[in-house]
């Protein structure tokens, strides 16, 4: 684990403050925009519906998820899809993550549908889920590249994966959109509720932003199945790590403020070094 370093006090509770404004006003916004999203999404969750109902048959009638096995038909009320890509989404995402990632990703899909639900938003509950389960996959080493962005390479990663099993080019590209975009809540929050349920989902997992909206029962049933277990920690030393090992990834991304605080002589330049630095009069 990476040593987390200091920054003076006025430094960080001004930083935090600034955060929490930007992201109120960002989820804010959300709350409009994905209810008034369109695009047929009650219709695709009907369908949803009908084919989670026709493979229950086959699955364990557990109510927890014990870290193997079957994943719970659902968490504080929240449906889990039962269908065959959504099991296989979970397992191969399951296998290819360390236990705290795995619970993040399974946490972001929960905080995303009770927000969701809570404003009465239409979405394709296998869709979502899906896309949530494998929203971080270009963190996991197996999935990442010399110099893309993280989320460019968890979306190319779950395209693969959705590739393989023919799931139809429509589908495939809501799922790589809400992966690619996940990190940026006011582009994906202007997106179908399918993509802007994992932004802010995943959001609320990693900030905290928006938690109160969540009912406490619901709250405390989503982080008993699917403990943190460290993952303010292991997010940090995942970030580090990017930055230490493709830094330009980070160009104009949020880590690369991390990396500045952390890694002396980070290389990566600001947007203001860039613009002073154009080969420009002025």
């Amino acid at each position: 684990m990476h040593e987390v370093s200091k920054g003076h006090d006025g430094d960080d509770i001004t930083r935090r403050t600034a955060l929490r404004r930007g992201a109120g006003v960002a989820v804010a916004g959300a709350a409009f925009t994905v209810a008034s999203a369109q695009v047929g999404s009650a219709v695709a969750a009907d369908a949803d519906a009908d084919a989670d109902a026709g493979v229950r048959g086959d699955r364990a009638p557990e109510a927890s998820w014990s870290g193997a096995g079957h994943l719970p038909r659902s968490v504080g009320g929240i449906r889990i899809p039962g269908s065959r890509l959504a099991r296989d989404a979970a397992e191969f995402a399951r296998e290819a993550s360390s236990e705290t990632l795995f619970n993040h990703v399974m946490r972001s899909y929960l905080f995303g549908c009770a927000l969701l639900d809570r404003r009465g938003v239409p979405y394709d509950r296998e869709l979502a889920f899906v896309a949530a389960v494998l929203h971080d996959l270009g963190l996991v080493e197996a999935h990442r590249t010399p110099a893309e962005r993280f989320e460019v390479d968890g979306a190319d990663a779950a395209r693969r994966f959705l590739v393989e099993r023919r799931v139809p080019a429509e589908r495939a590209d809501v799922v790589w959109d809400a992966i690619a975009l996940h990190t940026s809540t006011g582009i994906a929050t202007r997106k179908r509720p399918e993509i802007a349920m994992v932004s802010l989902g995943s959001g609320l997992d990693f900030s905290g932003n928006d938690l109160q909206q969540i009912p406490s029962g619901t709250r405390e049933e989503i982080l008993a199945a699917f403990p943190r277990k460290g993952f303010k920690q292991d997010a940090l030393s995942t970030i580090l790590s990017l930055c230490r090992t493709k830094p330009l990834s980070t160009l104009m991304h949020p880590f690369a403020e991390v990396g500045r605080r952390h890694i002396p002589g980070f290389p990566v330049p600001t947007a203001e070094d860039l613009l002073l630095g154009a080969p420009f009069a002025d």
